[in-house]
């Protein structure tokens, strides 16, 4: 009874995830009854944002052939489902802890998953009202395009799954007594304080994995995926069979490489400025110090390049005092000089998260025994060797598993910073690999070819951590993974 009892609980918390998970999927988009409605809605879209719902439905809904109601009745059934799924992983939460938790959280799950499977069936309603509305208008019968979407059949069984599910486990455990507390153990409650960042995690950095399909297809934006449009491993070959791309690649990866070099060459700056910041006594001008070291991470590139352009533009700061003290005749953009590109942009990639990057080492440096420092004091050590035998050795460890993470992500030099300082002087030394599938992407509308680069760069990222991580096991005896 017992094991079949356990069953039925892993059953329900599979439902759960497959529930909650499904509602970033815009595949299985039980609100989408038409086919004017974007394809790339999920139902967590539809049910937060009405203006993405009917962003395709303008002319339709002017003119009267979609009702208005129908669209407002599938935004509150999608926003009324939403609260259903909250209802529903809080439920799953508490069926970890004791039997009055499970209690709970079992009519919370039949609360939710009804709540869920009511407002989906008030999407039906509102595609009848669609099925009306094509019949009193047979000629624009094909731009209301009434379909039925697989995810509605698809919600609602699980829905009325989780329902059952949760009523059998209520009617066959005992009624938890009155004086009886919520209690769930340690481990399950760290579990649960990580799931809203395992979601988090999920949604935007697996998610996305979706979208590698349009890699194997002639896909431009607005067209549906269709197997007269598969191109197999067409644009994976086209980067190397077009000389002019396999060219502009390779100066692409030349950038991108040598600046991620410069990168990891200096990570260790980060690190020395933690160890010279600690040292500082006085504490007020240890905490302004960092106060404004830190600052500058949280202001945009776009507000970065601001104060760069009232610097060292043609009318900033610099060249109208060297205009003053006679060294120039005229000013001069600085920003538009395309020479030792690189190295400015490391300058300004490090002015901005110098500060920020200490922050894990300080961390760090707080946790060093002070009972070490005690004894090196007693043995006559002076500041400078304290810090050279006791400080520095205790943040190799937190360096390498950095480094090695950095190692990871050398393809990755993100694309804001250069996309604000990009132009036509220096476009040939800044274009780094995720500026240029923005270009490719975005601009040109090679989404294919776009997907085919970002899918090579996230496993040769796989590789490079795997390959750093032997190495760190090989020389330190330990490593990340």
């Amino acid at each position: 009874m017992k094991t079949g009892k356990n069953v039925l609980f892993i059953t329900l918390r599979i439902l759960i995830i497959l529930f909650i998970a499904s509602l970033f999927l815009p595949d299985l988009n039980p609100a989408r009854i038409s086919e004017s409605i974007n394809r790339n809605l999920s139902l967590f879209t539809t049910g937060i944002f009405y203006k993405s719902l009917i962003d395709g439905l303008g002319r339709i809904l002017k003119r009267g052939w979609i009702p208005e109601q129908a669209m407002k009745m599938v935004h509150y059934a999608s926003l009324v489902s939403l609260f259903g799924a909250i209802a529903i992983a809080a439920g799953g939460c508490l069926s970890l802890g004791n039997n009055k938790a499970r209690f709970n959280g079992g009519i919370l799950s039949m609360i939710g998953s009804f709540m869920a499977a009511f407002s989906l069936l008030q999407i039906l309603n509102a595609r009848k009202m669609l099925i009306a509305s094509a019949e009193e208008f047979p000629k624009y019968a094909d731009k209301i395009a009434v379909r039925l979407p697989f995810g509605l059949a698809f919600f609602i069984a699980i829905a009325v799954l989780i329902f059952v599910i949760s009523l059998v486990l209520l009617l066959t455990s005992p009624l938890p007594k009155k004086d009886e507390k919520i209690e769930i153990e340690e481990k399950y409650k760290l579990f649960i304080m990580f799931m809203p960042f395992a979601a988090l995690l999920f949604v935007f950095c697996y998610l996305p994995l979706w979208g590698w399909r349009y890699a194997f297809f002639d896909y431009h934006a607005g067209d549906t995926l269709s197997l007269d449009k598969f191109k197999g491993f067409y644009w994976f070959t086209y980067l190397f069979s077009n000389p002019a791309t396999a060219k502009h690649i390779a100066l692409v990866m030349r950038n991108t490489l040598a600046m991620s070099g410069i990168g990891i060459l200096m990570s260790w700056c980060p690190m020395m400025f933690a160890v010279l910041l600690t040292e500082i006594k006085t504490s007020w001008i240890k905490s302004i110090v960092q106060i404004f070291t830190t600052i500058p991470n949280f202001i945009s590139w776009v507000l970065v390049y601001a104060v760069a352009f009232c610097i060292f533009s043609t009318d900033g700061f610099i060249s109208n005092l060297f205009v003053d003290l006679g060294f120039w005749a005229q000013g001069k953009n600085l920003l538009m000089d395309g020479s030792h590109t690189w190295a400015k942009m490391f300058l300004w990639g490090l002015w901005k998260g110098l500060g920020w990057s200490a922050i894990i080492y300080i961390s760090a440096i707080s946790g060093i025994d002070q009972q070490l420092y005690e004894a090196a004091t007693v043995d006559g050590a002076n500041r400078f060797q304290k810090m050279f035998h006791i400080t520095l050795p205790s943040l190799i460890p937190t360096y390498c598993v950095l480094l090695t993470l950095q190692i990871a992500g050398v393809l990755s030099n993100g694309m804001e910073q250069y996309l604000c300082f990009e132009n036509p002087q220096n476009t040939a030394a800044i274009e780094v690999l995720d500026l240029y599938v923005y270009k490719i992407g975005i601009n040109g509308g090679l989404i294919p070819l776009s997907t085919v680069v970002g899918m090579l760069k996230s496993l040769i990222s796989v590789a490079l951590l795997f390959m750093a991580n032997t190495i760190s096991k090989v020389i330190r005896g330990q490593g990340v993974i």
